[in-house]
């Protein structure tokens, strides 16, 4: 593992958007350049992570200040971690009116694509940055809501409830992906007051979802009020997508994964900091092992937290 690095974490950055309901807001966080270091060449550049909160119920956890515990790690061990406010955060309170609430579904996966065209802006604001994030090197992770993001970019489809279209959102230039907890297939999998509340969940289609990803689920995310398959409902973006794809089960966890929206967080059900520990270390070796080919991060991780007795889960591959 990486000798990990201070780390520089500016919030908030706004940047206008005067088509979105709100400004964009976001949190940059990053590893702090050696003192001294002269103007980053080629080798320097950061890979970069783009990181879609979910909801929940706590207030700034779904939003620019949540997940330190994940992000604190991937900062210090290399990644640029970029988190926007999407407008389903409770923290901007918008008017439940607003269109395309509460969810807001298609503009959470908007935004993050508008990250990636303002890099530029995102440099210039952040100290130390500039011609730091590799634009070559992109990649999203999502929890819960923010999973379903992700999954949108990495090439997930659905039916658009309101106009019956079929919706595309994938960006090419994310490389890879992280699903945490994300939600599974539509249909008859999703509890009657679910597909109500939220149609847009009822047709998620993975048939496309071809970018490299790891899908990680808890053995024990029962998420009762969204579907009635149980864990194996968090599976399905490994199980319905298409190859290369890794799943990650983690033993015992369940919908908070032990605790990664945040640091001793009241709605967490499974607090266990060694799990997320776990998680951070291996989800930063995968996403090193796509974005450079050479690189065997995931292999050590594996190695040391999913294999013998002491293992926090188990993976599997296609």
């Amino acid at each position: 593992m990486r000798t990990p690095s201070p780390v520089l974490s500016v919030a908030p950055l706004v940047l206008p958007t005067p088509d979105r309901a709100a400004d964009l807001e976001l949190r940059v966080s990053l590893p702090l350049p050696p003192t001294g270091a002269e103007a980053p060449g080629d080798g320097d550049r950061l890979p970069v992570i783009l990181l879609s909160h979910g909801q929940g119920h706590s207030n700034n956890l779904s939003s620019l200040n949540g997940y330190a515990p994940l992000v604190a790690f991937w900062a210090a061990h290399g990644f640029a971690v970029i988190q926007p406010t999407h407008l389903s955060s409770t923290t901007l309170s918008l008017p439940p009116e607003t269109p395309g609430a509460p969810m807001h579904w298609r503009s959470r996966a908007e935004d993050m694509s508008r990250l990636i065209d303002r890099f530029d802006e995102i440099e210039a604001g952040v100290p130390g940055l500039a011609g730091r994030l590799d634009r070559d090197r992109i990649a999203v992770v999502g929890h819960s809501m923010g999973a379903h993001t992700a999954g949108l970019l990495l090439g997930a489809s659905l039916t658009d409830p309101d106009d019956g279209t079929e919706v595309e959102l994938a960006d090419p230039r994310i490389k890879a992906g992280v699903v945490l907890a994300g939600p599974g297939r539509g249909g008859d999998a999703i509890t009657p007051p679910m597909a109500e509340a939220l149609p847009f969940l009822t047709t998620t289609d993975f048939s496309r979802m071809g970018t490299p990803t790891l899908v990680v689920r808890g053995e024990k995310d029962e998420s009762a009020h969204l579907t009635v398959m149980g864990p194996d409902w968090h599976a399905d973006p490994y199980v319905l997508a298409p190859g290369p794809k890794t799943l990650l089960t983690l033993f015992a966890a369940e919908h908070g994964l032990g605790g990664i929206s945040g640091y001793d967080v009241a709605e967490t059900t499974d607090e266990n900091p060694a799990r997320v520990a776990a998680l951070a270390h291996l989800a930063s070796a995968y996403l090193r092992s796509v974005l450079y080919a050479d690189d065997a991060a995931w292999r050590t991780a594996v190695e040391a937290h999913a294999t013998g007795p002491d293992a926090f889960g188990r993976v599997e591959s296609k």
